[in-house]
């Protein structure tokens, strides 16, 4: 399944406009940066695709499928990075036998890049997500939680700067609050920190201090409520410097990527890619030679 989001700025317009349909593919190779995220959220332990019984999602998802994607769009392009939004745990046998190694594996082979803590990656308590998380060969960042004196304290990252192909990219998270949706006994200590302020103030630091050239939150606050509950919908129209806000938790299937106008303005991209690994997310981000973002381009697979 695939959805096309073309989002184009006065800049961009203005080179396309002045050249012809065959000269469009060479503009983009030569005069434009590419940058291609893919993501996922909330996969919660489907290493197998769901069975072959006509069912709704007969026969999708499943790791090896997306293993197999994401070695196909590494194969065509030289500038990739991958994310995911939360909820790597619960939901099959897998995570009551291996406890969360298995998924790290996976994640890992696959080149993820970093990932942010969904509620029930706390379903293991404290002490499971860090002997799981040994097996993780990438970042977990948690902007918004504080693990002072926790044994997840100095484990997780508030942020991630990674340098893409000369596309400095800042990572950021935005993380639900675990009282009533995570026993106390399993998160302990772990203080809830308002995730608007944080991301806020996160971003300021990634793009004022450190000179970030885009800005990627991974949300796992819910794509929309009905109430006054906090949302990747409210943290977008409430942020001053965030890019992109690839989220989770509500299991939401897009069929494209929302725009929302922040603070002052500016589009933010708005996305999430359903559950169980049965979608895979990928943005493809153009700048121009002075790493100014242009435009995006989206699609599930």
């Amino acid at each position: 399944m695939k959805r096309r989001n073309f989002i184009k700025t006065a800049g961009l317009a203005s080179v396309l406009l002045s050249t012809n349909a065959k000269g469009i593919n060479n503009i983009l190779n030569s005069k434009f940066n590419k940058l291609v995220v893919l993501h996922t959220n909330d996969w919660h332990s489907r290493i197998e695709p769901f069975p072959t019984d006509k069912s709704r999602n007969s026969n999708k998802g499943g790791a090896a499928r997306r293993a197999g994607l994401i070695n196909k769009i590494k194969s065509e392009e030289s500038n990739v990075l991958i994310f995911d939004a939360g909820d790597i745990f619960q939901g099959t046998p897998y995570f009551n036998y291996f406890g969360g190694e298995l998924e790290f594996k996976l994640m890992s082979a696959m080149g993820y890049n970093a990932a942010t803590m969904g509620n029930h990656d706390f379903d293991g308590g404290m002490d499971g997500f860090k002997k799981a998380q040994k097996y993780a060969k990438f970042d977990f960042i948690t902007t918004n939680y504080d693990f002072t004196n926790t044994i997840l304290e100095g484990r997780t990252k508030k942020y991630k700067i990674i340098n893409a192909n000369g596309i400095k990219v800042g990572i950021l998270s935005a993380n639900i609050e675990l009282e009533g949706l995570v026993g106390a006994k399993l998160y302990k200590e772990t203080k809830y920190l308002d995730p608007v302020e944080l991301a806020n103030d996160m971003a300021y630091k990634l793009k004022n201090e450190h000179k970030c050239d885009y800005i990627i939150c991974l949300s796992h606050l819910g794509y929309k409520y009905s109430g006054n509950k906090v949302s990747d919908i409210t943290l977008a129209s409430q942020s001053n410097d965030i890019d992109l806000i690839i989220g989770g938790h509500t299991h939401t299937f897009m069929k494209k990527p929302d725009e929302i106008l922040n603070k002052n303005g500016k589009k933010v991209i708005v996305t999430q890619a359903g559950w169980a690994g049965i979608l895979l997310g990928r943005l493809d981000i153009y700048f121009d030679k002075k790493k100014k973002f242009l435009w995006s381009e989206s699609e599930f697979v």
